[in-house]
């Protein structure tokens, strides 16, 4: 591991992690006023309908990916 970080070869964080850094800082946020409260609730809630999304997605993608693996599989 800090081989590949030293050769810069380390692989890029995933998109889970990149939403839960997101979820992450925007628990931290001290709103000062109604309307920042707000615009933290709201933007708590599209993180979570886009986690819902790249889970979805990412559920076709093994499902595509499987078929492929059997397609390629019956044409040897």
């Amino acid at each position: 591991m800090t081989r590949e970080f030293l050769l810069g070869e380390a692989r890029a964080p995933s998109m889970a992690s990149y939403i839960q850094s997101i979820s992450e800082v925007l628990q931290t946020i001290t709103p000062r006023s109604r309307r920042d409260e707000r615009r933290i609730e709201i933007a708590t809630a599209n993180l979570k309908e886009v986690n819902r999304h790249m889970k979805r997605l990412q559920e076709q993608v093994n499902v595509l990916q499987e078929q492929v693996k059997i397609l390629e599989e019956n044409k040897e």
